[in-house]
């Protein structure tokens, strides 16, 4: 099996080989007719809603000849017990799961455990999200029949109208009876507006997504490489029918999913503060006098080169948080230029400055271990690590994870030298630094070995060259 992880390795427990899940596809054809055409289980937990909530908006809008019901397992033994019951009634039973890289090995084992408990040919795992889209045969080895790529929402339309029978519809990715991978090719992609945000019918809310997508591809996100290298932006009429229905039904906080918040409304790398300006208005408008809007602040950041005075009052006259998150990620400019993020360091500078300047509590995010970083990188990310938080800023580490999908799948995993640990401690101890770094560091090792057990050709000509850290002492 070389050049592989084994399903048991992944799984944790047995996955069934790749032979078993090609009869159960195989065996898709073969189920009887139950109380309805087909259950969808989805493995409901509360780190990825959002993705199972945008496919529930698009699934209550379609209209299909089959009938169907839609189960949340919300814990191992509640998927069981979903599954049990789906097997009981339905024709067939597709459990869909989405999930990051990250978490891709402790779900293998989740899924083995499930297995264990129930299984039958009627029932299909499908897994979705950017892990599956990126890593579709790594996927399939770890356990699931079926790995979907790419944009959900088309493929599990098309997926409800064919029964749950994978073989036709575009998007996925699954072994056929003589264990050849099929790919059915990838769905196409539609504008936003296309599909509701969020779902009405079974009452599933989440932060509106309101551009997918993103032109700058830096080379350690996941994605523009997923969504494409470009903007699409939901349109200022349908993120407010989004607010009305929010309004109508008591909810009174409105926040946004996008990659760079003050791209909204732009095709290229300008700011278009007249469409942001419109959004929020409208906004704050449809949330009424009792709501809240929030912008720029999480799930979303700014690029600190869109940060000015103008944008900065924007947010102000229209938003209630007080906190604005920026991208800065190193505070070396040779680090920043071999991960392409289109600024340098003094922009950074500005950003705080400018923000602290207009009142805001300013986040940035900072990535230790970047691909090449030697100890004079190290010491300059630190350096405005200090620099920042003596101005009034919070730095949100993080470790970089070589992940699936981008330019910097195959470097080496963060690698964080005591030192270093002992620097950021001390920032913490202070207040001036949060984050999961620590935890970071541990999946990028998980990521690093992955990636070397599914080699890929050719490497990212961006990564800098490596230098041992005894040489750099020297």
């Amino acid at each position: 099996m070389e050049g592989r992880i084994p399903a048991a390795d992944l799984a944790g427990r047995g996955a069934p080989a790749p032979k078993a899940r090609c009869d159960r596809v195989r065996a898709w054809h073969d189920g009887r007719m139950g109380d309805c055409d087909l259950v969808i289980v989805l493995r409901y937990r509360k780190a990825v809603t959002y993705g199972f909530h945008v496919l529930l908006g698009a699934l209550e809008e379609h209209t299909s000849a089959v009938s169907y019901d839609v189960r949340f397992g919300q814990s191992v033994d509640d998927t069981v017990a979903e599954i049990e019951a789906a097997v009981g009634r339905a024709s067939r039973v597709l459990v869909l799961w989405s999930f990051y890289s990250p978490d891709a090995e402790a779900l293998a084992a989740e899924l083995a455990l499930i297995r264990a408990k129930v299984d039958a040919p009627k029932v299909l795992h499908v897994a979705g999200g950017v892990h599956a889209t990126a890593e579709p045969v790594q996927t399939l080895d770890a356990g699931w029949d079926v790995a979907a790529v790419g944009e959900g929402e088309t493929t599990l339309l098309r997926l409800v109208d064919a029964v749950g029978d994978p073989t036709s519809v575009p998007g996925l990715v699954f072994r056929d009876a003589a264990g050849k991978i099929v790919k059915t090719g990838r769905p196409e992609r539609l504008p936003l507006d296309t599909f509701r945000g969020f779902s009405l019918r079974w009452n599933k809310f989440n932060a509106l997504e309101i551009t997918r997508g993103c032109l700058y591809s830096c080379r350690f996100c996941q994605t523009p490489f997923m969504f494409s290298a470009r903007f699409r932006h939901r349109s200022i009429a349908n993120v407010r029918w989004h607010v009305d229905q929010m309004r109508q039904r008591g909810l009174r906080d409105v926040r946004f999913i996008t990659p760079t918040a003050l791209s909204y409304g732009s095709d290229n790398e300008e700011p278009n503060l007249a469409a942001v300006e419109e959004l929020l208005a409208s906004c704050k408008e449809g949330i009424g006098p009792d709501g809240r809007v929030f912008f720029g602040s999480f799930p979303s950041e700014i690029r600190p080169e869109h940060v000015s005075r103008e944008a900065l009052r924007l947010v102000k006259r229209y938003c209630a948080n007080n906190n604005i998150i920026v991208g800065a990620q190193s505070g070396s400019d040779r680090v920043l230029d071999a991960a392409k993020r289109g600024h340098g360091v003094e922009e950074v500078r500005r950003a705080a400055r400018l923000g602290v300047e207009e009142g805001f509590r300013i986040n940035v995010d900072m990535i230790f271990g970047m691909p090449g970083e030697d100890q004079a990188d190290v010491a300059a990310s630190l350096a405005l690590a200090r620099e920042l938080a003596d101005l009034g800023a919070r730095i949100h580490a993080h470790t970089f994870m070589p992940l699936p999908g981008t330019p910097w799948r195959e470097a080496p995993p963060g690698d964080v030298d005591p030192e270093t640990i002992k620097a950021v401690d001390r920032l913490s101890q202070q207040g001036a630094l949060y984050g999961h770094w620590q935890r970071q560091r541990d999946h990028a090792v998980r990521l690093a070995a992955a990636a070397e057990a599914y080699p890929r050709p050719g490497r990212s000509r961006t990564i800098l060259p490596q230098v041992p850290r005894d040489a750099q002492a020297h």
